[in-house]
């Protein structure tokens, strides 16, 4: 039996070292990029601590720089989605 694809954006596997860092003044941490998609990625990072939201920076062919939110984590692998910094979250209706 075949599954079907839920995700909306195609993933790209690219299997990279990128950055990244939590805050101003924190040092960048290696992390693994195992796949990519216009809206989020797949992490990997072994014995590393990963905020809930940080900045993702790697270079070369694949370069990008986003704010990322964790949305899923199982052991050292983590799935993120990127969030437009220019965002503000809506106000309430009354």
């Amino acid at each position: 039996m075949l599954l079907k694809e839920r995700r909306l954006h195609p993933r790209q596997v690219i299997n990279r070292v990128a950055k990244f860092q939590s805050g101003i003044g924190s040092l960048p941490r290696d992390c693994f990029v195992t796949d990519l998609s216009e809206r989020g990625a797949r992490l990997y990072a072994e014995g590393v601590e990963i905020p809930d939201q940080f900045v993702l920076s790697m270079t070369g062919e694949a370069s990008i720089r986003k704010e990322c939110r964790v949305v899923w984590r199982l052991g050292g692998e983590l799935g993120v989605e990127f969030v437009d910094p220019r965002a503000r979250p809506r106000p309430a209706a009354t």
